[in-house]
């Protein structure tokens, strides 16, 4: 549990105080938002500086590596040891990352066209296809669980065939739903810090109770280190990112957070369960999904404007009404999906307690 407080605190410690600079060097490089002309209300938020995914990147990183070492044992004093990665650690770091510099890629194109589009779809694709690619790769050889999954394998197995393509599904879904819903200031970071403070509850309780899920010890441990790392990241740049915001995490921090939920998922063996503690990026996405559906096939809208956040700033929600009723959202998804992965356990173990 320490270990866990240290890796949150590392990182919430690095974004709340490195964010500020960040600000004062993109402000100076001219690396600003750029807003589509017809979402009404957010004109005054151009030429905000962007691009501070990279901030909660390497905050969540050095949250990470810090956990694992141990500066003082009771009993002992200082002792400075070092506690082994495990393989599952290394792999959801690399959908992290992997989906973080697609991400910056993306938001570098936009910097340098001066517009909000950035990279294509196709080479934005192959990049997702590449970490997919390799995520499935690196499962494959630490022995990963290729079973469909709730809160625990379903006797389902996929095989490396249809295993990799809802690797592919789930990081390029997962990445492309939460930046989706990077659309108001701190929405992301505050509802991302609710659903890996999920996962850090999931892989903790599956480190002390490893008898009844198929995981490697460390993995699980490791797992909830770098849960507990993305929440403090998150939460020290929800600080500056909150309304009204003096930062925005771009694509490169939406995609990146995007990819970790769904690394986080695959490797704790609760793939279909994200979609319940995502409720709200799967609620964003689908909304943007209806509204293309409706327009292309009856010719009309459901929605005023897509994603549904949208929608009610443009119904007359104040955009701080918007966001804390989406984080309420957001919470009782994340309430709700930890409440079945715990009902299960009970099930399993017969009631009983660790």
């Amino acid at each position: 549990m320490i270990q866990l407080l240290f890796a949150a605190t590392i990182a919430f410690a690095f974004t709340i105080l490195v964010t500020p600079i960040a600000i004062r060097v993109l402000r100076n490089h001219n690396i600003g938002q750029f807003i589509q002309e017809d979402v009404r209300g957010h004109m005054h938020k151009r030429g905000t500086p962007t691009m501070g995914g990279v901030v909660i990147i390497v905050g969540a990183l050095l949250g990470y590596v810090g956990a694992h070492f141990r500066f003082f044992t009771l009993g002992e004093g200082i002792d400075l040891t070092m506690h082994a990665f495990a393989p599952e650690g290394w792999l959801a770091l690399l959908a992290f990352v992997g989906m973080g510099v697609i991400g910056f890629f993306d938001d570098f194109v936009k910097y340098a066209r001066k517009h909000n589009q950035g990279l294509s779809k196709r080479w934005k694709f192959l990049g997702q296809l590449a970490v997919a690619a390799a995520f499935a790769w690196g499962a494959g050889r630490i022995g990963v669980s290729t079973e469909l999954s709730f809160v625990r394998p379903l006797g389902i197995d996929l095989g490396p065939i249809i295993y990799f393509l809802l690797v592919l599904f789930m990081l390029t879904a997962a990445a492309n739903a939460v930046n989706l819903t990077d659309g108001l200031d701190g929405l992301v970071a505050g509802s991302i810090s609710l659903v890996a403070g999920a996962y850090v509850l999931i892989s903790f309780w599956q480190f002390r109770n490893i008898v009844y899920y198929f995981m490697d010890i460390n993995g699980a441990l490791d797992l909830a280190r770098l849960s507990a790392a993305i929440v403090g990241a998150a939460l020290g740049f929800l600080w500056w990112n909150a309304a009204p915001a003096k930062i925005f995490m771009g694509d490169t921090g939406s995609q990146a957070l995007g990819g970790a939920l769904a690394a986080l998922a695959l490797l704790t063996n609760t793939q279909l369960l994200l979609v319940l503690l995502g409720g709200l990026y799967v609620v964003e996405t689908l909304s943007v999904i209806g509204q293309v559906f409706s327009f292309r096939v009856f010719g009309r809208r459901i929605l005023r404007m897509a994603p549904i956040h949208h929608h009610f700033e443009l119904k007359g929600w104040p955009e701080t009404m918007v966001i804390v009723r989406f984080w309420i959202l957001a919470g009782i998804m994340v309430a709700l999906g930890v409440g079945v992965f715990y009902a299960d356990f009970l099930t399993v173990s017969g009631g009983g307690t660790p």
